[in-house]
């Protein structure tokens, strides 16, 4: 680091941006603002004035990005605040993987992503380069197993990290992913990958347990050998565990908990009740601390879980008992108190309730009572004279207790993982395999005991092992780059291992000693241990203890409490314990503890060092790393309160030099830390020469003339890459800024200029302006005084005017006026002289007039009086006849009612039919006739309903006529009446009836409306009773068509039975082939037999053999013309599959679709499926395609759709119709279904499965062309998804000329994609394939073109660029000018399936992102993109062109918010898209687009002529 501050303070200068260390943020960010001596001030990014010294303070890069990099090696100024800020940027957008060269940095989100870990993100990773795609676990084990496979040597994955940073979780997902890659062999029926995951589970109930930090922390380390065969099949496993934690089974401190099987065995429910168990805190050894149920998990869940897992890895119900049993056991053991004997030093169980639990725990042992009270009680000592028995106090009897407890845990635990070693299955005979260690990380806490020194010992060793790693991968590196390294200085950490583990004198050595002597205490190890090594440089002493140590690791000072290190060091075991568990009458319990050997029986302790077993433990670990070629992976915990979006610097900080990740960048700084390509090099520092600028493209050299004029020195040129030394990077970037200081003055000037020359042409245009306005208003007030002047005259002249004009007017209208009124008087005086003569003239008239009136109204009142009693007499006859015609219409009501009961009845029998139909086929046929005539005879009801409603109307207009001729009456009535005078004395009679008469007309009126009413309702009615009545007639004939269609199928249900088919699949081909078709092929019909009775029966009979051998010639003719036609390339006649229609008409012409049974079908399909085996794809699969859709759609259009279903009657009767056209000369040459008016074929069920077969030979066909167009266009999208080097510019020289070299080689691999695209459009259209199929390939090829360069830009963050968002822009319009050329009809919807990667592309050229919100993102800019894929290219974009940037702050917070959300509702939502790999048509959808083909005007090959059999075909159709 020193070489780092000394170059940084030669660097520093006014502006420069730099990283000062901070007590509670750990390193802030802020800029240099001045300097106050020897020290500089810096203003942090919180506003805060700091001064710091020069040597305190790290350069930072100007130029960083908002979303990180995905490798920390691509970092300007590779340093602790650069790491740290890299990984919480990335934090920050949910990108929890980092990569620093080979070793993967994850970072625990606390949260679900379900998207980076579905099935599909595995597809993409497998077989990918490594650092291609976006940083991810999968990829780090996809190299690993690529390494494997090709290098053929054993892999290991070391994940590390403190307790909650994931580990766990982390080797599931590797372990997930090589099952996904390795799966299991082919001829194993194990399921090896399954019972490897299962066993996690398993393992994480009996040895994690919740802590301080981590709810599921493992308690114990892990090392999984996941063993593969020679094809990569993976064909065993083997699991080694380390140092589990006894201690925790008997003591445990709040908050934390026990490990999870005993919580999850008490919350079983009826198991917990068999086992006399309850809530945990009923028990000592879970009570202790008072957590009891973890957050979002539930115990008894996790119990079903661990027994299912137990099935899996095969634990049989018994073994499971047994193990439960015991886990009781220990519980119950637990509360056993003792309380002081009667002598002394003795102890007894203190009360019933320990008495309780003593005995239940001696049955769960299933061992004896007194012995398990003796074996806790006393301990019998080994002499010479015999046998001796010691009582023990309270304190050893509690002791000897949780000795026993933990004994029996640790050796359930070895056997638990010794059971899942067999059932997993090692491959013994296995030289590959990939070894997956999860082990705890370094420790340091306030109080530290024996595990956390195992701990950290064992983390010294890898830190070791990774530093020797990283080391070589440096020297590989540059022995790569073929640059000179052999002065590099490796960073060791031998001296502190020396320190553990060296003999005579190393800490455990002394510790091992300490404890052989029973007198020996902590303080007396503690004094041995100073005396020995006090003066190691490693080793302190605590200032506040006189026993405690402090040892310098790796990763910082830890303190370490000796108190309880001699117990925990100390693995008695117990003979009497021993004893007791194998005399148990359980055989699992039994088998646990083994017959001890002799000389170890003697002696009632036998000691075991823990600490040396661990040691031993870890060396054959370490031989096994050493023997493999190891990846890392280092899990960070960002928070210490386990929440997502917390990132605490200090404690990550803390972490990464606790895994190792500083200290791999400390061997970077002793080395070259800084490297860059020659092209990321050249464009970031080519400003500082540009006169070496010329426009060549020898970056290299470029390089080398720019570090020569900077006076650089000790840096190194590669193959692809410059190195650099620690700090001169700053150099380069100081010298960088200088020059952007100097354009940015030059700028500054030249805006200067413009500005005041800007600012004074306004002034001079102001000026001018002023000027001419104020001429404008002198020139206007001269205007206006001479424009008044001129006003005034006018109105003076007009005044005098108005006056003389007034005077005259007034004098002519007093003359008007007086003459007016003369003649007006005159006027009023002849009006009123007219108007009494009118008066007078008019009373006359009307006295006339009245007199008249008054004599006619007398005689007027006389004749009404007469007709109204006329009226009365006729209208009480008129009610009489409506009386009788209303009775008549009750009746009819009457009618109707009992026609809709008889129609409820009938729908209420034909449903009982309905349900009725399936019990009795004989009673179905009796009870539709039965039916039938029923709705006859309801026809017949409905025909005299309307004939009734007829007649009714017929009788209205009777009355309707009656009534008119009544009023003609009345009108003759009184012309006749006119002269009576002798009636006058009934006329007050009349006018008193009058009245009456009129209310029983109105009533009359009113019941005639009621009865047209009833008249028009009951039609209505009538139509919708005849409207039902039509419907089920319907639906009758739905039920007889249906009917006989399920006839017809149980009868070849029937018949397939009965019959014993001709298989097609042939065993031997040493068999004639006839024997291997007997019974294929029908002859035609001038050699068909039939049954019939002639005189020429017994003729036949003599020649069989005869008959036979010719029948058998003829099979095998007709075998060799269909073998010849498939195998050969018969062509085409215009557009027109010639092989399609041969087999058409030879199959049609030899009767095979009316054929029971035949194998000739199965013959066609074996050809076929043979001849695309053997030839040529590109050739065969198009040809083959456009015949076999061809044939299938001559069998399509010609087969009767249920003609294979037809009852027997129908059959037997098509049969006698076929014999008869037979015997008028049928002849082959006219074929069924295709001449006009002919109905399509009898087909047989053989038949329609050679359809069905043929139906999949097309959507086979169609998917090998698909696969094999998706693998040859594959790599060409790969390369066309990121730009060429040569694209991007240098410097400020961009070349734009549109027919440069670099826009031919952008352009190229497009072109390649076009003249692919071009080339699958000829071979489509050389084989006459049809438009259909094209149209569907093309959208199938352009949907996965989407797909392929969506997904790698999605996974690539050097894809997710401005100018690369131009390149492939411009590769995208070509498309779509061959989509515009090949037209509608042959590329269908193509331009539509490349949506998704258009509207990414878009995206990413659009300027001004920052100014868009999340709504016009979504619904303007990409619609069809979901927020997470949204999400995913904002964090990842970066432009490399103008500098610009992503969205604001604000957009990625709220998609953040969006998609955490999503996955709290656990819905996967990939932002990867998924290849449809389905058939896009159906039969249907073939016979509908492509065109009909007539087999009759296509020619038949040359070839067979050749054959006597196939002479029909070269005949002329009639």
């Amino acid at each position: 680091m020193s070489m780092t501050t000394s170059n940084a303070t030669m660097s520093l200068r006014k502006g420069s941006k730099v990283w000062i260390e901070d007590r509670d943020n750990a390193w802030l960010a802020g800029d240099v603002t001045g300097f106050v001596g020897k020290q500089v001030q810096v203003l942090t990014e919180s506003g805060r004035q700091v001064l710091a010294f020069a040597e305190k303070l790290l350069l930072r890069d100007a130029d960083v990005d908002y979303g990180g990099v995905d490798d920390m090696t691509k970092l300007a100024y590779l340093n602790e605040p650069g790491v740290l800020d890299n990984l919480k940027k990335r934090y920050a957008l949910n990108e929890i993987y980092t990569y620093t060269g080979s070793i993967l940095i994850a970072v625990n989100p606390f949260t679900r992503l379900p998207h980076l870990y579905n099935v599909h993100m595995m597809e993409q990773y497998k077989g990918a380069p490594f650092g291609e795609l976006s940083p991810h676990v999968f990829a780090v084990a996809d190299a690993s197993y690529r390494a494997m496979m090709g290098d053929a040597k054993s892999q290991s994955i070391l994940v590390s990290g403190e307790s909650g940073a994931g580990k766990t979780e982390t080797t599931k997902l590797i372990m997930q992913y090589l099952t996904y890659v390795g799966g299991r062999a082919a001829s194993d029926d194990r399921t090896v990958e399954q019972q490897v995951l299962e066993s996690n589970p398993l393992l994480e109930a009996f040895g994690n347990a919740r802590t301080v930090r981590n709810d599921n922390s493992s308690r114990f380390g892990k090392f999984v050998e996941i063993q593969f065969d020679a094809n990569g099949r993976i064909s065993g496993a083997a699991i080694r565990t380390y140092l589990l934690e006894r201690s925790r089974v008997v003591q445990i401190t709040d908050p934390e908990r026990n490990y999870h099987i005993f919580y999850q065995l008490c919350a079983s429910g009826r198991d917990a009740d068999t086992y006399k168990l309850g809530h945990p805190s009923n028990f000592h050894y879970l009570n202790q601390s008072k957590v009891y149920e973890l957050e979002g998990v539930s115990s008894a869940e996790e119990y079903v879980k661990t027994r299912r897992a137990m099935d899996i890895v095969g634990i049989n119900n018994d073994e499971q008992e047994a193990i439960f049993r015991t886990l009781a056991a220990i519980l119950h053991l637990g509360n056993i108190e003792f309380s002081p004997g009667k002598e002394h030093d003795s102890s007894v169980v203190k009360d019933d309730q320990s008495n309780f639990h003593l005995q239940t725990a001696a049955e769960l042992f299933m061992c004896d009572l007194k012995l398990l009270l003796a074996a806790l009680c006393t301990r019998s000592i080994q002499t010479r004279e015999g046998i001796i028995i010691k009582a023990l106090d309270c304190d050893a009897a509690v002791a000897s207790r949780d000795a026993l407890a933990k004994t029996v845990y640790a050796r359930l635990f070895d056997w638990l993982v010794e059971k899942i070693n067999r059932s997993v299955g090692q491959d013994h005979n296995s030289r590959m395999q990939i070894g997956v260690l999860d082990i705890y990380g370094f420790e340091c806490f306030k109080h530290n005991s024996f595990e956390q020194f195992c701990i950290n010992f064992a983390n010294e060793k890898l830190q070791q092992h990774f530093n020797e790693h990283v080391f070589k991968m440096e020297q590989e590196e540059y022995r790569k780059e073929a640059i000179t390294w052999s002065y590099i200085e490796f960073i060791d950490n031998q001296d502190v291992l020396d320190l553990i583990e060296k003999k005579p004198i190393g800490v455990v050595a002394l510790l091992d000693e300490a404890c052989m002597f029973p007198k020996s205490t902590h303080e007396t190890f503690a004094n041995k241990l100073f005396q020995n090594l006090g003066a190691h440089p490693r080793l302190g002493k605590a200032k506040f203890s006189e026993t405690d140590f402090t040892i310098s690791h790796y990763a910082g000072k830890v303190n370490y409490q000796t108190d309880s290190f001699l117990d925990k060091n100390r693995d008695y075991v117990v003979i009497d314990h021993c004893n007791l568990m194998s005399s148990s009458k359980c055989g699992f319990i039994a088998g646990l503890f083994p017959a001890l050997p002799e000389e170890s029986s003697r002696s009632s302790y036998k000691f075991s060092s823990v600490a040396s077993r661990f040691k031993q433990q870890l060396q054959a670990l370490m031989d096994t790393l050493s023997s493999t070629e190891p990846h890392y992976v280092r899990c960070v915990k960002p928070n210490s309160v386990n929440r997502p979006q917390t990132f605490e610097n200090t404690s990550v900080l803390h972490q990464l030099r606790c895994g190792g990740v500083l200290e791999a960048v400390r061997i970077s700084l002793a080395g070259y830390p800084t490297r860059r390509t020659y092209h990321e090099f050249v464009d970031r520092f080519g400003i500082i020469a540009m006169e070496f600028m010329d426009g060549s493209y020898n970056e290299r050299a470029m390089t080398e003339k720019i570090l020569q004029k900077l006076e650089l020195e000790n840096y190194q040129l590669g193959k692809t890459k410059v190195f650099l030394r620690a700090g001169q990077i700053g150099v380069l970037d100081s010298q960088r800024a200088g020059v952007l200081d100097s354009a940015a003055k030059r700028i500054q000037l030249r805006l200067r200029t413009y500005i005041a020359h800007k600012d004074f042409t306004l002034k001079r245009a102001a000026a001018i302006s002023f000027q001419a306005y104020c001429r404008g208003h002198l020139a206007r007030m001269i205007y206006a005084a001479k424009r008044e002047a001129a006003a005034a005259i006018l109105i003076q002249k007009c005044i005098r005017g108005w006056l003389l004009k007034n005077a005259y007017t007034q004098q002519y209208t007093s003359v008007l006026l007086l003459q007016a009124s003369i003649r007006g008087f005159i006027t009023r005086q002849r009006f009123l002289y007219i108007r009494e003569h009118r008066a007078a003239t008019v009373i006359q008239s009307r006295w006339r007039m009245f007199k008249v009136r008054s004599a006619f109204r007398h005689r007027q009142h006389d004749i009404t009086t007469i007709q109204c009693l006329w009226r009365r007499k006729l209208a009480k006859r008129e009610f009489r006849k409506l009386k009788k015609e209303a009775n008549e219409t009750g009746a009819l009501r009457l009618a109707k009612s009992k026609l809709e009961k008889q129609l409820e009845d009938l729908t209420w029998r034909l449903q009982l039919e309905k349900k009725m139909r399936g019990s009795n086929d004989e009673s179905k046929s009796v009870e539709i006739a039965r039916l039938q005539k029923k709705v006859q005879s309801l026809v017949l009801e409905l025909d005299a309903a309307k004939l009734a409603t007829v007649n009714e109307c017929n009788k209205n207009e009777v009355l309707r006529n009656q009534l008119e001729m009544s009023v003609k009456e009345k009108s003759s009535l009184e012309r006749e009446i006119v002269g009576m005078a002798d009636l006058k004395n009934e006329n007050s009679y009349l006018k008193s009836s009058l009245s009456t008469l009129e209310e029983k007309n109105a009533a009359l009126q009113s019941q005639l409306i009621e009865a047209k009413e009833d008249a028009s309702s009951n039609l209505k009615k009538l139509r919708e009773v005849e409207k039902t009545c039509s419907q089920l007639q319907q639906k009758l004939k739905s039920f007889e068509e249906k009917l006989s269609s399920l006839d017809s199928e149980n009868h070849v249900l029937r018949q397939k039975t009965l019959s014993t088919p001709v298989k097609g699949n042939w065993p031997s081909h040493t068999k004639p082939l006839l024997e291997r078709f007997s019974g294929a092929l029908t002859l035609p019909f001038s050699d068909r037999k039939y049954e019939t009775p002639t005189p020429t029966k017994s003729a036949i009979a003599n020649s069989d053999s005869r008959r036979s051998k010719l029948t058998t010639e003829k099979q095998q003719e007709n075998y060799e013309i269909l073998s010849r036609c498939i195998k050969e390339n018969m062509g085409f006649k215009d557009g027109k599959p010639v092989a399609a229609s041969v087999i058409y008409k030879c199959l049609l012409h030899w009767h095979a679709f009316e054929s029971e049974r035949t194998a000739i079908f199965d013959f066609i399909i074996e050809n076929i499926n043979s001849v695309l085996k053997v030839g040529d794809e590109g050739v065969t699969l198009p040809y083959w395609l456009s015949n076999a859709s061809a044939l299938l759609c001559l069998l399509q259009r010609n087969f009767r759709s249920n003609s294979f279903l037809t009852p027997i009657s129908q059959r037997s009767g098509a049969s006698t119709l076929l014999n008869g056209r037979v015997a008028q000369g049928y002849t082959p040459h006219k074929y069924i279904g295709l001449d006009d008016g002919a109905s399509p074929m009898e087909a047989r069920y053989p038949a329609i499965l050679f359809k069905q077969q043929l139906t999949a030979c097309v959507e086979k066909i169609f998917g090998l062309i698909r696969d094999n167009l998706k693998k040859e266009i594959s790599p060409l999208s790969n390369s066309c998804i990121q730009a060429p080097k040569n694209q991007r510019v240098h410097g400020a020289k961009p070349s734009r000329s549109p027919n440069g070299v670099p826009q031919q080689a952008s352009s190229s691999q497009w072109e390649k994609i076009i003249e692919f695209l071009d080339s699958l459009m000829d071979r489509l259209h050389e084989n006459h394939v049809p438009s259909f199929f094209i149209r569907k390939l093309t959208t199938q090829v352009f949907s996965f073109i989407n797909i392929s360069l969506f997904n790698s830009l999605l996974l690539r963050r050097e894809c997710c660029t401005f100018s690369n968002g131009e390149y492939v822009k411009s590769g995208l319009a070509e498309l779509e000018k061959w989509i515009a050329n090949a037209k509608e009809e042959y590329a269908g919807t193509s331009w539509h399936e490349l949506n998704y990667i258009r509207q990414a592309v878009g995206f990413l050229v659009i300027h001004q992102k920052r100014r868009k919100s999340l709504e016009e993102i979504r619904k303007d800019l990409c619609p069809v993109l979901t927020v997470r894929q949204i999400y995913r290219i904002s964090t990842m974009y970066w432009d490399d062109k103008y500098g610009t940037q992503s969205v604001s702050n604000e957009v990625v917070a709220e998609m953040r918010e969006m998609l955490n959300k999503d996955s709290q509702n656990l819905t996967s939502n990939s932002f990867l898209l998924d290849d449809d790999l389905s058939i896009p048509f159906s039969t249907e959808d073939i016979s509908m687009t492509i065109p009909p083909i007539d087999p009759t005007d296509i020619e038949a090959p040359a070839f067979l002529s050749e054959y006597p059999s196939a002479q029909f075909l070269l005949q002329n159709p009639k």
